[in-house]
């Protein structure tokens, strides 16, 4: 017998083995995984690009409006202003921003980050376009004639509108959705604030609201290319600079820092409560003396106009009187007085739907309540504290993340923005205090509370949302059905009163099941009073809980993935 050949290695034939199912696997997966990569990396320059277009936009409008051509100190220039022009600008604004609504939304209100974080959870990653652009072009008009917002909200929803776009050819599945609108928000906030960590962390923490691993390197990517887009255009300098020598005395000021969370906390609280106040009065008011719709962003623009007329620190986003807060510029009573004129200008922007975000307002409020605390703190213990200027720093930061209801993306945004990493401990401390207090004031976060006026309640997690995903008459047996439930049964039952229309969700029926203890509940088509209701079926309760469960663990797996 002739000699065989040695047999190769076993360990060399595993190797080989592995290389050869590696390249199979990246044939199959690779190309697929880059494309999406390419795609984020697109949508990521798309969203820096629309970012920095809306700001470029914002600083052209105020030329216009008010002959100012720098919008670092816009009040400055307004407060030399003929009063008349001062008080018309807004108007002229708000009157050009409710006709917009009024032809290019369905109810007359701007879309914002709130309905982005909808899209994210129940639209598989899609928001309106035509509603959208429009609530962009109102925004913009808003910022660049006086109104007392921010622009990073409209910039957010820009974003998603852009990423709406590109799913909709794509044709893409919930998860695709949801990872490439991450993108998208990842951008608009990295090139909106120049801050590429935290404009990642901030499209998962607020807008997707996991963490999940599959859709990190996507978001990185697109948040990446936000900021280079950004800083092309406007450099790669902090957005806000710090005095030197602010350094934080640590052991012994960190109580202070405990005590400015707390009372950052209730600020924030306060601030939102006004701003939903302020939105129900105004709708009230408007249905009490019959002011039609497109003329009620002209009447805040009025009392915008009016206020500005004395206190001119209102207009726009505020980054004037930010920093001067922020470089200890201000007085105790300055610093008192222009948060509480922002807040009410800022309620009055909103609660009149003249358009724009409440990121900028809420950091301009925090860097106000921070200084007018640092100046108090500073004066009665000067040898074991700092400067005010860090009280404002962490002030900025601390009112911020209440509000947003982003602990961890807004103390990097607040690194970022300033470039002073030395005082981590002291704004983390008021952060996680304010956020902690902040959230217990409304439903987790201004945005959340949003959608809540609304109805739609996402707050409480998946849990509770993904029931009102499903309507019954999706998941019920119909009449025609082998395993239908008895006609006399349900005849029975709906005499009883114990019945679902067929227009109701699985959250509407979860709790009739546990009050009725039934395996089942008719399902009926409800035309009229002069009629009987007509039976289309009946809702197994297993049938229900399954649909549950699937959609628990898809979310899980989706999360966790």
């Amino acid at each position: 017998m002739s000699p065989q050949p040695d047999a190769p290695p076993r360990g060399l034939s595993a190797l080989a083995g592995g290389a050869v199912r590696a390249l199979s696997a990246m044939r199959r997966k690779g190309p697929n995984q880059v494309l999406f990569w390419l795609i984020a990396l697109g949508i990521g320059i798309a969203g820096g690009a629309a970012a920095s277009a809306f700001r470029h936009g914002i600083a052209l409008l105020q030329k216009l409006a008010y002959g100012a051509e720098d919008v670092y100190s816009l009040h400055s220039f307004a407060g030399g202003l003929p009063w008349y022009l001062v008080l018309l600008v807004p108007v002229v604004g708000g009157l050009i921003v409710g006709i917009i609504l009024k032809y290019f939304t369905p109810d007359g209100r701007v879309r914002s980050v709130s309905d982005v974080i909808e899209g994210a959870a129940l639209h598989e990653g899609r928001v309106e376009g035509r509603a959208g652009l429009a609530s962009a072009a109102a925004s913009l008009i808003t910022l660049g004639t006086g109104g007392s917002s921010g622009r990073e909200g409209p910039v957010v929803h820009l974003a998603a509108v852009l990423s709406s776009w590109v799913l909709k050819r794509m044709r893409a599945d919930g998860i695709t959705g949801r990872d490439l609108l991450g993108c998208a928000v990842a951008a608009a906030v990295s090139a909106s604030f120049n801050a590429p960590i935290a404009g990642a962390l901030f499209a998962m923490e607020v807008v997707l609201r996991h963490f999940a691993l599959h859709a990190f390197a996507p978001i990185t990517i697109a948040a990446v290319a936000g900021a280079v887009i950004s800083r092309l255009q406007f450099g790669d300098g902090a957005e806000y600079l710090l005095p030197e020598g602010s350094i934080l005395v640590f052991y012994e000021e960190l109580p202070a820092f405990l005590l400015l969370g707390a009372l950052c906390g209730v600020v924030a609280g306060a601030f939102m409560r006004g701003i939903f106040l302020s939105e129900t009065l105004a709708t009230r008011w408007q249905r009490r003396f019959a002011i039609p719709q497109v003329l009620r962003p002209m009447v805040a623009g009025g009392l915008l106009g009016g206020l500005a007329i004395w206190f001119p620190h209102i207009i726009g986003v505020g980054y004037e009187t930010t920093l001067k807060a922020l470089s200890g510029g201000l007085l105790l009573r300055e610093a008192v007085i222009f948060a509480v004129l922002k807040a009410t200008a800022t309620a009055v922007t909103v609660g009149g739907r003249m358009g724009g975000g409440v990121f900028s307002p809420s950091m301009m409020m925090g860097a106000l309540t921070g200084l007018a605390f640092g100046i108090v703190a500073t004066s009665v213990f000067p040898e074991q504290s700092g400067s005010p200027q860090l009280y404002a720093l962490a002030g900025m930061g601390g009112v911020a993340a209440a509000v947003l209801g982003a602990p961890i993306s807004t103390t990097l945004i607040v690194f970022e923005l300033t470039g002073d990493w030395t005082t981590a401990l002291g704004v983390m401390v008021t952060v996680s205090i304010s956020t902690a207090i902040g959230s217990r004031l409304v439903n987790r976060s201004f945005f959340l509370t949003q959608l809540e006026r609304r109805g739609t309640r996402l707050a409480a997690g998946p849990q509770q949302y993904l029931l009102g995903m499903f309507r019954v008459r999706e998941v019920m047996r119909p009449t025609e059905a082998e395993t239908a439930a008895p006609e006399d049964r349900c005849w029975e039952l709906i005499e009883q009163g114990l019945y679902l229309d067929a227009s109701a969700t699985l959250e509407d029926a979860f709790p009739d099941f546990e009050r009725s203890l039934e395996p089942f509940l008719p399902v009926v088509a409800l035309t009229d009073a002069t009629r009987p209701p007509e039976l289309l079926g009946a809702l197994f309760h297993v049938d229900a809980l399954r649909i549950y469960n699937r959609a628990l663990a898809a979310t899980a797996s989706e999360e966790h993935g």
